[in-house]
Formats: structure tokens, sequence, C-alpha cells
């Protein structure tokens, strides 16, 4: 039988010939992620285990963005406690605030080049599938998985069923990966794709962008898949190529699907259908398209995250905001996905065009997504946000709303007052 992309990189890393959806194997890691929420347990976990040395100082990643720059005291002990484990085990990548290739670890992973087409990756956070946009197996654990990898360098799986979707034509005017990614969470729901993984291929993958794969990527854990993954093209090669230290010219051909390989089922996308979408409470499946609903007035906007806090993202919302203002009553918050994010769009003068029109720019954090901080809503408020979760109480108080978009629709918004597309601007 043959094999989808995942099932040969989880092959490859079992040391098997090959592997079938429901087989338990352990596997070994190339890349394990542990941010400042989830990895102070991973690491009370590893010293109370006396485990001693991680097992590669080099294939450990550990970044504070979640409630960093620091909101209070307790944010700052798990910071600490972070930094004196990375300090201590001699970690090779760990990423402090303002320093040079920091951010968002979900951002910042591809841009420093640490994920190569192939690689099996865990990360103590569910958006850890982001890497399968460049080719890799990549899925989220738990902190106590995660202390047991850094030991031994291996975790376990049940390998998963897969679901093809394939992409035909090419996105029109303001459409954007997210656009695509809230369109099929739509189609099939948040558990349409529960513990499998979701492998795009068709010919309309040759006309979305990193930037558009990455989100893609990033949200196939809103409908409950194990992961997402692309094919690796000449997209992947060139992005690579401008990161990876020392360059990257090829990608492995044994990570292709087989031509005989097995699909639970087959979706097929028409990228031209695709209109902006918005993702009503309380659920990124509760999708609907702009302009088929009334007025709604939001208090809020938020631009960023590991969603859409990309230099493209940054781009499209400058586009948007150049020349307007945001409404008046309306907070919009833009915040670069990195370091390297921030500079760019400060040498290109994004930023100057944000303040302009009376964002506020933050630094390089998850900050309000999870409802942290930088941005957490009071009772009752509404917020336009191109996040990637809008559950009850996610972004602040449970009774506030939250409304998931992509870019050019949440720029649009913070000058309209209201939700609504670019083309309202004209």
């Amino acid at each position: 039988m043959g094999m989808t992309m995942t099932q040969k990189i989880l092959a490859k890393h079992a040391g098997k010939k090959e592997c079938a959806p429901g087989d338990l194997i352990e596997a070994s890691l190339d890349v394990l992620l542990g941010n400042d929420i989830t990895t102070p347990p991973a690491i009370d976990i590893f010293e109370r285990s006396a485990f001693g040395e991680v097992f590669d100082k080099e294939k450990i990643v550990l970044v504070p963005d979640h409630f960093a720059p620091n909101k209070d005291i307790k944010s700052a002990q798990q910071c600490q406690k972070m930094r004196e484990f990375a300090k201590k085990q001699k970690i090779t990548h760990y990423y402090e605030q303002g320093q040079e290739g920091m951010g968002v670890e979900h951002v910042i992973l591809p841009e420093n080049g640490l994920v190569k087409p192939g690689d099996c990756i865990i990360g103590a956070d569910s958006h850890t599938c982001t890497y399968g946009a460049l080719g890799a197996f990549s899925t989220g654990v738990g902190s106590t998985d995660l202390a047991c990898a850094m030991a031994s360098g291996s975790t376990w799986f049940r390998v998963p069923d897969a679901i093809s979707v394939v992409l035909h034509g090419e996105a029109g005017p303001y459409v954007t990966g997210k656009d695509v990614i809230l369109y099929l969470i739509g189609k099939i729901g948040v558990d349409g794709a529960l513990y499998r993984s979701l492998e795009f291929s068709g010919e309309g993958v040759a006309k979305l962008s990193m930037a558009d794969r990455l989100t893609i990527c990033n949200m196939a854990i809103e409908c409950g898949a194990k992961n997402g993954i692309f094919p690796v093209d000449a997209i992947t090669i060139e992005y690579l190529n401008e990161r990876v230290p020392g360059g990257y010219q090829a990608a492995p051909e044994w990570i292709l699907p087989d031509e005989d390989a097995v699909y639970e089922k087959t979706i097929e996308i028409d990228l031209s259908s695709v209109r902006p979408m918005v993702a009503f409470p309380h659920l990124p499946s509760n999708t609907h398209e702009v302009g088929t609903f009334g007025k709604i007035q939001v208090d809020q906007v938020v631009i960023g995250s590991c969603t859409n806090g990309r230099i493209e993202d940054m781009r499209r919302a400058a586009a948007v905001l150049k020349g307007r203002k945001v409404a008046e009553g309306m907070r919009a918050i833009v915040l670069p996905g990195s370091q390297r994010v921030y500079k760019q769009a400060l040498k290109e003068g994004l930023l100057e065009v944000f303040v302009d029109a009376g964002c506020v720019v933050s630094a390089p954090t998850c900050g309000p997504c999870l409802g942290g901080h930088m941005g957490v809503l009071a009772k009752g408020e509404k917020c336009v946000s191109t996040t990637n979760r809008n559950f009850v109480g996610r972004m602040g108080h449970k009774e506030s709303e939250v409304y998931l978009a992509g870019v050019e629709v949440a720029a649009a918004t913070a000058v309209l007052g209201y939700i609504g597309s670019p083309e309202e601007l004209n």
C-alpha cells in the first residue's frame, strides 16, 4: 500500500520501510519547541525525573513569546525558569526578547531556517502544525511529552489517516491563505479532520505564497487535524534557500506521496470561488462571506500573531490603511510577528503608515491572541482579529466576542468601524 507524505516522514523517523494508519510508532525528532507557558511545566517534569542533560542542545528551541514582554510577576518567573534552564543546558536556540531572530515562535522557526522538508517536529503548542507548509511533519504535544522528548530525542505517535485537499485555480483580490483555511474549516467543521493529516496538492498550490501556506497549516488544528502538509516546490526551495544557513537547494524525493497513497477522502477547492471570509463567534467553523451579513460594529482590531504576523501581512495591512484613519472609537493593534518583521516594516515605512492611521504598534508577542495582554477585551466588546481562535473568552471577558478574518478585511474594518471589505473603501 502506498504512503502519504506524513506517513513517509513518520516511517523514515521510526526506522521503518512503511507504516499505516493506526500503527503505533516511536519516531526520532529533528526539532522540539517550547514556549513560556508550556516549557516551565516540562522543566519541572524533566528535573523531577532526574533526566540530567537534554539529548541534543542544537535541536531544542525555546521561545518566550506568550506573556512576554512579561505582563506580571508570574509571567516573569515563568520566563526566568525557562531562561535559566536554557543557560544550564546550553540550549543553542533560546531566543530572548529583543534579540535578533526573536519573535512569535511559529513565525521565527521558519524565518530562522530551523525547519526543513522531511523533518519530524513536535512543539508544546497546538499551532506547531504550521511547519507543514515547508514539507515537514509537525504537530503539537503536551508538556509531559516535551519533557520526555527533551531527554530521549524521540516520542510516540499513532500514524494518522489522511484527507487529500486538492486546490485548483487562483484566488481573487483580497483572498489569502486565511480565507482558504476558514473556507475549509467552515466546510468540514471543527472536528472534520480529527486526528487526520490534511495533505494539500493540486495546481492551485503554486498560486499560494509561502505566507499563505504557513497560515493554512497553522490553522489545520482548528478542524481537528493532527497536521497539515504541503508538497515541496520551487516556492518552498526559494524560501528555504534564503533562510537555511548555507542555503538549501533541493528537497528529498522520498517525501512526495506515492501514486497509490490511500486517503480517507478527497476535498476539492476552486480557489477562484473562495471569497474573503469571517469566522463568527465562537468557533472557527462559524464562517460567513464578507458582504453576506449586516453591519457589525466592533471595538477593536488586532493584526498579527503566528497566523498573520509576517512581513507579507504587514504589507497587506499597510496597503489598506495608507492615507486612511482608524474609525473614531476604534482600537487597532498591530503586532509584527518577529524582530526581523518589525525591522523590515520599519525600513519600508509600514510602521509609519500604521501610526499615521491611528494604530498601536506592539512588540512581537502573542499577547492578545490568547487574552494575555496588550489588547484584552472587556465585557460585551467585539474584536476582529487575524489570530486563529475565537472561543468563548479567548481574548478576554467570557462575554466578549472575537471574529476571525484575513489581514485586509481586518484593516478595512479598522477604518470602517464595522466588519467590511477593502472594496468598500474605494
